[in-house]
């Protein structure tokens, strides 16, 4: 299926939040979801709703993570 994440066209295999997570998160480095927000189509989703919120075609994605600094 086509995702939109963080503005960027995707194909991806993931059929929920957390997998598209751990897909992202393996690719890009990040060891952690702490510090990590991610919103499907402008919404913010709650951590322990991750695993339970399926993505869809189309869906766009937004996963910001908090860094440190100024």
């Amino acid at each position: 299926m086509k995702l939109f994440v963080n503005g960027e066209p995707r194909e991806c295999a993931a059929e929920t939040v957390d997998a598209l997570f751990r897909a992202e998160a393996e690719e890009s480095g990040i060891e952690s979801p702490q510090g990590v927000a991610i919103a499907l189509n402008g919404r913010v989703l709650r951590r322990r709703d991750w695993g339970e919120t399926p993505v869809a075609d189309g869906d766009r994605v937004e996963i910001v993570r908090a860094m440190q600094g100024g």
